[in-house]
């Protein structure tokens, strides 16, 4: 039959068959998918054929992987050359953030948005929490909006406490898979809980030494939604490590910088110290946000070569 992973626990795999019917599945014997270099063979969103292995139990065994349409990762904890993927299949990809309690800085926005257009995945920042707002933050997320809407993401501001906004967000899950992802803390859990309560996820409040908030959720699962569409309810991701993009591939998912890249004078152009870069130039004249291009030269420097 063919199913869907809908939950990993390491070992053992939750699927749902194309008519809804939950299985428990294992991995039959050793599980290569080519070269593949992560460190989970399966992840949620994977399609996958399976045999019956007890009926009463209903329990299969995982004989064979779909092809995947797209993936997200995370470099592995342990093995940094390693990385683990996250979710696959996605048709979107939704990032909460906050600017207060905690403060999602735009390195981590920025990284989240060259991993999803590097995968080919279409991402949507959410930003919760508006009724903690006073000026500061609100010329903040005037400015954001604007950075990232004339870039081409789509930018929503929300308030789950005060029940505003949230239902722009509820239409955008509709028939679609979507990964939703950010710190521990931002209100995914509280959001799903407060649009689709029959689902009620385990909520916990942002852990007050720290300001990053604590893990409500140790492994992705996918769940159902009663109008249409699945989402994939990450762990809070403290750091997200990028997998596989080369420093001459990066200014590429960059969508403002792809507009201006083929007037570099030199097209291996980095955009650091070169004469005649296009790039620097609309920095200079503002068309690029200083702050993305900080956010580049940062991921940059953190990308070496030899992982590659």
């Amino acid at each position: 039959m063919k199913a869907r992973v809908y939950k990993s626990t390491g070992s053992w795999y939750i699927l749902k068959d194309e008519t809804g019917k939950q299985f428990n599945g294992r991995i039959k014997g050793v599980f290569k998918i080519g070269d593949i270099t992560s460190t989970n063979p399966l992840a949620v969103g994977d399609w996958v054929d399976a045999e019956m292995e007890n009926e009463k139990e209903d329990s299969v065994i995982i004989t064979s992987i779909y092809d995947r349409e797209n993936y997200i990762t995370r470099t592995s904890p342990h093995r940094k050359v390693q990385h683990h993927i996250i979710a696959a299949n996605l048709d979107q990809a939704l990032l909460f953030a906050t600017l207060k309690e905690p403060r999602t800085s735009q390195g981590f926005i920025d990284r989240f948005l060259v991993t999803a257009e590097a995968y080919h995945i279409p991402a949507i920042l959410v930003f919760n929490k508006a009724d903690l707002y006073r000026k500061k933050e609100t010329d903040k997320y005037a400015h954001l909006e604007s950075v990232y809407s004339d870039i081409g993401y789509r930018v929503e501001l929300i308030s789950v406490k005060e029940h505003k906004g949230i239902e722009a967000v509820r239409d955008i899950l509709q028939n679609k898979t979507t990964l939703i992802s950010g710190h521990s803390g931002v209100g995914k859990s509280t959001f799903i809980n407060a649009v689709f309560p029959e689902m009620a996820l385990r909520t916990q409040e942002v852990s007050e030494w720290s300001g990053k908030g604590m893990h409500t959720t140790t492994f992705a699962e996918m769940f159902d939604l009663p109008d249409g569409g699945r989402i994939i309810d990450t762990p809070g991701i403290r750091e997200l490590g990028l997998v596989g993009i080369t420093r001459q591939e990066l200014s590429h998912y960059f969508p403002e910088m792809r507009k201006v890249l083929n007037d570099c004078q030199f097209n291996n152009c980095l955009h650091m110290n070169e004469p005649g870069c296009a790039v620097k130039a609309a920095v200079s004249n503002d068309t690029i946000d200083i702050d993305r291009y900080v956010s580049y030269c940062t991921i940059l420097d953190s990308i070496d070569e030899k992982d590659y």
